[in-house]
């Protein structure tokens, strides 16, 4: 199993972490559930540092050459990812929780205020 982190920095790009947050709405996270051997995708943002980047857990190696999704993210940003690193899973435990599945949660589904 391969943990994959990969995030920009913000400064400097058109994007925010809110405009990005947004796209996610737009059936991205639905294109990625069907990527063979991924086993999660999380979409992560900091705002008090102004990154955004995701989070790929994947059954083995990433498949090399395997078509993936568009990187959307790197289109909507303009340039490509600006640091990403890798790492063996050397363990894995799941929580006790009530979540049957994991897709279509997060701060970018869930309802919004309205003003």
């Amino acid at each position: 199993m391969r943990l994959e982190i990969a995030w920009w920095d913000l400064d400097g790009s058109p994007q925010t972490v809110d405009s990005l947050r947004a796209h996610l709405r737009e059936g991205v996270t639905d294109d990625w559930a069907a990527v063979p051997g991924l086993r999660a995708k999380f979409w992560v943002a900091d705002r008090d540092r102004n990154r955004w980047g995701a989070v790929m857990v994947w059954e083995d190696d990433r498949p090399a050459g395997a078509p993936l999704p568009p990187n959307r993210a790197a289109e909507l940003i303009g340039r490509p990812v600006g640091h990403r690193m890798g790492f063996d899973v050397e363990a894995v435990a799941e929580g006790v929780h009530d979540l049957p599945v994991l897709h279509g949660l997060g701060a970018a589904f869930a309802p919004r205020a309205t003003p």
